[in-house]
């Protein structure tokens, strides 16, 4: 029902093989996203969750609480609403998230070492009408191409649904798919970020399925707003790998919140009190990696 299109991630290799000093002069290039003048996915847009492996209560209710988030509210700033509000600037207007279905496969029904299709098969459990099914796949299961991959999207054949796969990197590399709130594999040691929510694997997965959506929403059927070759785009948030607050270079991830209680670093406030640290996002206004803060 799906096939794979491309894969996105919030991969940091790239990053930390370049040079604080290149990183620089990149930065100070315009950055475009061409529109390849295919469909988004704007409007009311249902997701839907598939949790594949063991994944507590608590792991699950920060998820759901992510995607809550990025619905339309009023609160303090900055938030993971005005976050995804710059998906509005690209064309066609809104994309409201709203949750859906549900699905636990808790008893691991296709083993603990998936590949592609399983990932499909999984996402084609649900069958509705625009909508994004998500896998969500624990730390103990092996997905094809993870660490060198944080996550995947793609669509399905009849472009009337999309899905997206993001794992968590907790057990097998933390350092590539949960930086910054764990020391790199690459580049500067810089001590690690403590996680907003406690959960470094969740966390980590908070930043990739962040980067997913975007780009989901922006270029679903590989003929949205992409940089590079279709078959493996720079999209809405790929683009600005790395960015979380103001002055970031590789290695750095910016000038990010605090709580002071608690230590833990943020820049994006939701619902339930919860905090999240979420990636720069292109805006097409000002063809520049926004950060929050």
């Amino acid at each position: 029902m799906y096939p794979i299109y491309h894969f996105a991630t919030s991969l940091l290799l790239l990053l930390f093989l370049a040079e604080p000093g290149l990183g620089a002069l990149v930065e100070e290039q315009p950055l475009v996203l061409k529109y390849h003048n295919g469909a988004l996915l704007k409007g009311n847009i249902t997701v839907n969750l598939i949790w594949y492996g063991h994944f507590t209560p608590i792991q699950r209710s920060i998820i759901v609480d992510f995607i809550h988030s990025l619905a339309p509210r009023r609160g303090p700033l900055p938030s993971a609403s005005s976050w995804w509000k710059t998906t509005e600037k690209y064309k066609g207007g809104a994309s409201n998230l709203v949750v859906g279905r549900q699905i636990l496969h808790e008893a691991y029904s296709l083993g603990k070492s998936l590949g592609n299709r399983h990932l499909v098969a999984l996402a084609g459990k649900v069958n509705a009408l625009k909508a994004i099914n998500v896998v969500l796949t624990a730390s103990d299961v092996a997905v094809d191409g993870f660490c060198s991959r944080c996550g995947t999207h793609g669509s399905a054949r009849d472009k009337k649904s999309a899905y997206v796969w993001v794992g968590n990197s907790v057990v097998q590399c933390p350092g590539q798919c949960a930086w910054p709130f764990h020391q790199p594999i690459y580049g500067p040691q810089t001590p690690p970020l403590v996680a907003p929510n406690g959960d470094v694997g969740v966390d980590g997965m908070i930043i990739n399925l962040a980067t997913l959506l975007a780009g989901t929403v922006t270029n679903p059927y590989n003929n949205g707003y992409f940089q590079g070759p279709a078959t493996a785009p720079l999209e809405a948030v790929s683009a600005c790998t790395g960015i979380f607050g103001t002055g970031a270079y590789p290695g750095y991830p910016g000038q990010v919140l605090v709580d002071k209680a608690t230590g833990a670093s943020y820049n994006a406030v939701g619902v339930n009190g919860r905090r999240f640290l979420l990636p720069a996002m292109w805006d097409p206004q000002t063809s520049a990696c926004k950060p929050l803060v």
